[in-house]
């Protein structure tokens, strides 16, 4: 890394503030405002006491973080590439860690002035979200959604480069379309800069501002789609090898081309009304976001846990995993598809009678999830201690990490390696 006490200074500060948010908890009845923080709800009329504010303090501490942590990527990605490694040879995996870095530099200013606007409101007497004081309640969403609606894409762009490699290496193929993918995600991150509004379609917006934030939120369907398309293209006509990795890396395309599919449903304005806060978004978003990133987290475990620890995984084991996880996490969030379409709202803590059965069945899934996970802390455990010893490169693939034993050396790299 190019600033590595920086890098040091960015874990820090966000293990600091992942304590704060935990200590916020305890005081009083703790910022029960939901993780939006939407007022009048984060006002002292709601709570009173210093929970919200705590709450704050602990998200400003995570944005510098992120900020400190961002521009040490960058950073590193421009100056300090190998000999030869221009910026279109870089693997995508990279890409998406440069892109992700300039969304959270350009969206976290703003939920920073949204919060300290808050805040004041909270403390100092100001009005900005106050309407008896001349404010507007909706200015928050539109402050807080500009860093909202970046960050489902700061959570999903590292998946989408691990997927990446992983399609790429399994399939003994280049990706297919390299420049398209590239300039897919350079679209993607640009476009979801400027639809943060999609989720205020209930707020009152004008039919005109609906029209233009449905619109260019399809627009990034058909971008997503070249990445989809470019992923099966890659995997046509090459000789793929069905390894855990590869199993996980496919289970993520499938699940996130159903959400992605049930988001483009969403993206209309008329039937987002209809929709909105209901369990249909809940199952939408938990499709592309949960179970699509917990897919790539668990492939890129799969993939590099030998280089990271010298110890390969048992295969039978991961395959185990694969499946339990991939029907578990199916049979919890598709009924929520059923229950939205019913009318069944989110965050209310009771429902009808008439939602029980797919309630029921969704319940058992989150149980079978919850044994999926135990199941994954025992295969990480047993690769830790029994596991066998990783060859330097045990999948072929063919960046640079695999030019190095497992696990890989202190200083990495003695001298900078040159790419052709």
């Amino acid at each position: 890394m190019a600033f590595p006490r920086l890098n040091n200074l960015s874990f820090w500060m966000l293990v600091s503030s992942l304590a704060l948010l935990i200590c916020s908890v305890f005081i009083g009845d703790g910022p029960g405002t939901g993780w939006t923080l939407y007022p009048p709800l984060s006002y002292l009329g709601s709570h009173p006491d210093a929970a919200v504010d705590m709450a704050i303090l602990a998200l400003h501490v995570a944005g510098i973080s992120s900020i400190v942590g961002s521009i040490n990527f960058i950073v590193t990605i421009f100056n300090m590439r190998a000999h030869g490694m221009t910026l279109m040879k870089m693997p995508l995996f990279v890409w998406t860690i440069l892109l992700t870095s300039f969304m959270l530099i350009v969206s976290l200013p703003v939920l920073a002035g949204a919060i300290t606007m808050l805040l004041t409101d909270r403390n100092f007497g100001t009005g900005f979200f106050n309407p008896a004081g001349g404010g507007d309640p909706i200015l928050f969403q539109h402050l807080f959604w500009f860093f909202g609606h970046p960050e489902v894409y700061v959570i999903i762009f590292p998946a989408f480069g691990i997927v990446s490699q992983i399609v790429s290496t399994f399939s003994h193929k280049a990706v297919f379309g390299y420049l398209g993918m590239v300039f897919a995600l350079v679209g993607i991150a640009t476009v979801g800069l400027v639809v943060w509004a999609h989720h205020m379609f209930t707020t009152g917006i004008s039919a005109e501002l609906v029209t233009y934030y449905s619109v260019t939120t399809m627009l990034i369907g058909v971008l997503t789609g070249v990445k989809v398309f470019s992923w099966i293209a890659t995997m046509w006509g090459g000789k793929i090898e069905f390894k855990t990795p590869m199993l996980f890396a496919i289970g993520f395309i499938f699940v996130f081309t159903v959400g992605g599919l049930t988001g483009i449903i969403v993206s209309h304005g008329g039937i987002d009304r209809v929709l909105h806060d209901t369990y249909y978004v809940v199952a939408h978003f938990h499709y592309v976001m949960s179970i699509a990133a917990l897919f790539a987290a668990y492939a890129g475990f799969y993939y590099w846990i030998g280089k990271i620890s010298g110890r390969q995984y048992p295969e039978s084991m991961g395959k185990i995993h694969f499946w339990f996880t991939f029907l578990a996490t199916n049979i919890t969030f598709f009924p929520q598809h059923f229950l939205g379409l019913a009318g069944m709202p989110r965050r209310i803590p009771d429902y009808p009678d008439a939602f029980i059965p797919w309630n029921y069945i969704s319940s058992v899934g989150a149980l079978l999830s919850f044994v999926s996970v135990i199941f994954f802390i025992a295969i990480v455990i047993y690769t830790l201690r029994k596991g066998k010893k990783a060859p330097a490169n045990p999948w072929g693939g063919d960046t640079l990490e695999w030019t190095l034993p497992s696990p890989a050396p202190f200083h990495t790299f003695e001298e900078i390696p040159h790419v052709d």
